[in-house]
């Protein structure tokens, strides 16, 4: 188990903390469960409800739908804050392609740290709409309709 300050540096170098004081994520520090998987492990399972989001400290995942690569993400991003912020199914599969650690973070704690400091509003739309421009860009050069 990661200390409290390492837990703030962690989630301090993640985009969508990073403008945030440290004294600030302290109590999302505290509130942030540190879970683990082993490869090959399911995290997400499309269709399932969620509302939580994780933080991957160190490993990488697979996002897909069924055998259909989405991405591939690595330590200090974010999965599953869709559900995070609006309670619906998973959208996506998410399976750990090595043995991973990652933090996570229920939407009561995220909401409390939303409504206390705008910043990580304006960030987590900022990590939204890049996430849309890839996969927009990514149907346009595929020949694909959006």
């Amino acid at each position: 188990m990661l200390m409290i300050i390492e837990r703030v540096v962690i989630l301090k170098s993640v985009d969508i903390f990073a403008t945030i004081a440290e004294d600030h994520l302290v109590e999302l520090a505290r509130m942030a469960k540190e879970l683990e998987f082993r490869a090959g492990d399911p995290i997400m399972r499309r269709g399932e409800s969620g509302t939580s989001m994780y933080i991957i400290i160190s490993g990488r995942v697979r996002i897909h739908a069924g055998d259909r690569a989405i991405a591939e993400l690595g330590g200090r991003e974010v999965i599953g804050e869709l559900a995070a912020l609006d309670p619906e199914v998973r959208s996506a599969d998410v399976t750990a392609l090595e043995d991973t650690r990652a933090f996570c973070i229920e939407s009561g704690s995220l909401y409390e740290l939303m409504g206390e400091h705008v910043d990580v509003n304006r960030e987590i739309i900022r990590v939204l709409c890049r996430r849309l421009r890839r996969h927009t860009a990514a149907s346009f050069n595929a020949n694909q309709p959006v």
